[in-house]
C-alpha cells in the first residue's frame, strides 16, 4: 500500500496538467467552431436612394404656339438636381441645384430652395423655391422663381404656379390653380384655372384648364412618370 500511495502521488502532477490541456484544447476548438458556424452580421449604414421624375407638360395654346416643356429631376437625401426646357421661356433651357428638407407629421411642409442657371433665348440667373403644405387630403404647394435676364435687365420676370388639390381618394386629385409665365402670352398675365389627375402606381396623368370663362381656353396635359 505505501508504495502505490507513492506511485499515485509522483503521476498525479502529470494526469493534471494533461487533463487541463486537453480541455483547453476542446474550449479553444468549440469556440471556433461556434465563430465559423455562426456568420459574421455586416452593419451597413442607411442610404438614402436615389429617385427620378420625368415631368412633361404639352401646352395647347389658343393663337399662339403649343409646345411641350420636358422637366427631369433627381433627388438624393437633401440634395435635389433639375433640368427644364421651355419653362422660363420658349427654346430655353435651365439647370438647377436645391435643398430638401421637411418638417411636422400631421401638418407636413416640404420646401426646396434652388438655384438655377437659364440658357437660351433667355440667359440669366433664377434664384427660385418649390414648397407644399400637406394636410391629411388637402394640400396647398407653389413653385416660383425670379429671372435675372443677365443680358437686358427689362427683361427680368417673376414665375409662379401655385395650386390648392384635394385627394378624395388616392388615385383622384382634383383642385384649382394659378400661373404666370413668360413661355406664352394670353390677355391675363395671371392666369387661373382648374386642374384634375389621375395617377396608377409610378404614373400621374392630369388635365389643367386655364382662362376658361374669362378669355380663350388654354390646355395643359401633364404627364409625370417616377422612377
Amino acid at each position: 500500500m505505501p508504495t502505490l500511495i507513492k506511485n499515485e502521488k509522483r503521476m498525479s502532477p502529470n494526469r493534471s496538467l494533461q487533463f487541463v490541456a486537453f480541455v483547453l484544447i476542446l474550449s479553444i476548438a468549440s469556440q471556433s467552431a461556434a465563430t465559423q458556424a455562426t456568420p459574421q452580421e455586416t452593419v451597413h449604414p442607411a442610404k438614402d436612394p436615389w429617385t427620378f421624375s420625368l415631368i412633361t407638360d404639352g401646352y395647347i395654346v389658343a393663337d399662339d404656339v403649343s409646345y411641350a416643356n420636358p422637366n427631369f429631376l433627381a433627388d438624393h437625401g437633401w440634395l435635389h438636381l433639375e433640368a427644364r426646357y421651355n419653362y422660363e421661356n420658349l427654346r430655353t433651357g435651365s439647370l438647377w441645384v436645391g435643398y430638401n428638407f421637411s418638417a411636422g407629421k400631421k401638418v407636413v411642409f416640404n420646401a426646396t430652395p434652388m438655384i438655377g442657371g437659364v440658357f437660351g433665348r433667355t440667359n440669366g440667373i433664377a434664384p427660385g423655391c418649390a414648397a407644399s403644405l400637406t394636410y391629411k387630403k388637402l394640400q396647398l404647394s407653389i413653385s416660383n422663381e425670379y429671372v435675372f435676364d443677365t443680358g437686358d435687365r427689362s427683361q427680368n420676370f417673376y414665375y409662379d404656379w401655385p395650386q390648392l388639390s384635394y385627394s378624395p381618394v388616392d388615385w383622384l386629385q382634383v383642385g384649382l390653380v394659378v400661373q404666370r409665365t413668360k413661355a406664352y402670352q394670353t390677355s391675363l398675365d395671371t392666369q387661373r384655372g382648374f386642374f384634375v389627375g389621375l395617377s396608377h402606381k409610378n404614373k400621374t396623368l392630369t388635365s389643367y384648364i386655364f382662362n376658361a370663362g374669362w378669355t380663350t381656353p388654354t390646355v395643359v396635359l401633364e404627364l409625370g412618370l417616377d422612377f
